[in-house]
């Protein structure tokens, strides 16, 4: 299989497998991964309570589960849920990431979906880039739109594409640091930026329609909800309820 067939394939969801990346920029990438792990656990234990931790349950396996799921894109590749910035919105960045490196561990573990020694790139890649990047787009996002259900619906969309970019982007400068493929890094960079583009518009649908029918039925839960607007946000008009 040539570079290019490889890289189609691999490239459904920034899912780094084995031998991709040399080892010492893969070990580079676990200890940060394990290190801003590690400060997540430990942020996320301060703001866990008897109603956070079930949704935090429900959050990993929706996108758990959601990750099973593929939509076609472009060339012959694939897309599915990253799930960063939903579980971001729902639980809080610390939270999420942690219920996202679970997902990511289960997956590499049980069904090969990203390789064991390129597992520390993919945490850091999409549990904490893809979170905490997208999840800073989503406070941008929300401060100048409406401080309302709507406007935490339309924010957290459009940062859910983001989150998939800017994690498609963190595996570039990573090939470029310690690349094993071959290719250039420019059309590595190109490729990757422009097929997840398009895995990101079917990522803000999915994530929109999930936290549209979150905020219909609790929003006192939704962590990016605005906080003095918790008790008055009502129900909100919900965009595909059904299908999400």
């Amino acid at each position: 299989m040539c570079y290019r067939q490889l890289f189609a394939v691999r490239s459904e969801a920034v899912h780094i497998p084995d031998g991709f990346i040399d080892p010492p920029t893969s070990l580079g990438a676990g200890v940060v991964a394990a290190a801003g792990i590690g400060l997540c656990l430990r942020r996320a234990g301060q703001v866990l309570d008897d109603r956070r931790i079930p949704l935090a349950g429900l959050t990993a396996a929706f996108v758990f589960a959601a990750q099973m799921l593929t939509f076609p894109v472009a060339g012959g590749t694939s897309g599915h849920l990253l799930g960063g910035v939903l579980a971001a919105v729902l639980v809080g960045p610390y939270l999420g990431a942690a219920c996202l490196a679970v997902v990511l561990l289960v997956q590499a573990l049980l069904f090969a979906d990203g390789g064991l020694t390129a597992l520390g790139l993919n945490v850091l890649n999409m549990a904490l880039v893809g979170t905490f990047g997208g999840y800073g787009a989503f406070l941008l996002l929300r401060a100048v739109l409406a401080r309302r259900a709507a406007g935490v619906v339309v924010a957290s969309g459009i940062a859910a594409g983001a989150g998939v970019v800017l994690a498609a982007l963190a595996f570039g400068l990573e090939y470029a640091v310690g690349g094993t493929g071959g290719a250039p890094v420019g059309t590595v960079l190109a490729s990757m930026a422009g097929v997840h583009l398009l895995i990101g518009i079917g990522e803000g649908v999915i994530t929109a329609m999930a936290v549209s029918t979150v905020l219909a039925a609790r929003p006192d839960l939704v962590w990016g909800a605005p906080r003095p607007a918790r008790n008055d946000m009502g129900r909100v008009p919900v965009v595909g309820e059904a299908a999400a």
